[in-house]
Parts: structure tokens; C-alpha cells; sequence
């Protein structure tokens, strides 16, 4: 959706979610263009009846903008995990393998702790994730949240 840039917008969007009993899986917020609007992301779980209603409900906050429900149509989502891990045994160059089949990088290192950086869909990181035990502690994770993007010609604008 494209909302409002300004204070307590974004508290009165989460706040809908939380006052109708609906969960928001995932958050992701920036501004846009000149700063005055910022497209956010919102990932939640529904069936097709409670996906309507929740759009409807947005729709009532003078703040927001514009929503588009971006599953109706072909998409891209990303989702980028910044990990921390204390490598098990000497198992660098299979944690590097898993690293490299996932596209992603060594962003830091110190003796054998590793950060590591993976950009990707969310299932993808989610089995990164559950890959990583055998070969590393997990120690520390931050998860962006999930971006998303409609296919083509299609866009979210002003």
C-alpha cells in the first residue's frame, strides 16, 4: 500500500490489524519518491473473504493512499536475513556451500564466528535456516521482512 508519511500513520494501520484480531506476518516499510508517502508491505495470512475485509478496513484510513493486493496478480517477493553463526568442527567449506547455493555472502568473520548475508524468496531463507543447525549455532538472526513486487506493467504508484 502507499500511505501517508507522516506521525501515527503506521500506528493506526497496525493498529487496525490488531483491533479486527488479524496478525500481521510480516512489516516492511520505506519511504518513497519525495518522502511525503512510503509503501508498506504488509504479509498476512486469510482466506479470500478476510483478505477482502482487511482491505476494505485500510481503505477507511484517511492516510492511506492506494492498496493493491499484489497475490491477485504474477510477483516477485525478497526477503534479505542477516545471520550470525559459530561454525561447528571446522565446517567452513560447508557452510560455504550452503551459502553459495543460496546466493549469498560472508559479510564478516572473526575467528569462527560468521555473519552471513542471503537475499532470496522467504521459503528459500526458511530452508537455509533449517539447514544451518548441522553445520553452524545460530547465535543471531534479523529478517527484513518480505518485499514484494507485482510482474510487468503493472505498478504501485501515485
Amino acid at each position: 500500500m502507499l500511505l501517508e508519511n507522516e506521525a501515527g500513520a503506521l500506528a493506526r494501520t497496525v493498529g487496525l490489524f490488531a483491533q479486527r484480531g488479524y496478525n500481521v506476518d510480516s512489516l516492511a516499510v520505506a519511504p518513497v519518491d519525495d518522502g511525503s508517502v512510503s509503501r508498506v508491505t504488509i504479509m498476512t495470512a486469510g482466506d479470500d473473504r478476510r483478505i477482502e475485509q482487511i482491505i476494505k478496513q485500510l481503505n477507511k484510513l484517511i492516510e492511506v493512499i492506494k492498496i493493491v493486493d499484489i497475490t491477485e496478480d504474477s510477483h516477485i517477493e525478497r526477503e534479505l536475513l542477516l545471520v550470525k553463526v559459530r561454525i561447528h568442527n571446522n565446517r567452513q567449506k560447508d557452510l560455504q556451500r550452503l551459502i553459495a547455493s543460496a546466493g549469498g555472502s560472508i559479510v564478516d568473520s572473526n575467528q569462527d564466528i560468521y555473519t552471513l548475508e542471503i537475499t532470496g524468496e522467504p521459503l528459500a531463507i526458511d530452508s537455509l535456516l533449517e539447514a544451518l543447525p548441522g553445520i553452524a549455532q545460530l547465535m543471531e538472526m534479523v529478517r527484513s521482512g518480505v518485499l514484494g513486487i507485482t510482474k510487468g506493467s503493472k505498478i504501485l504508484a501515485l
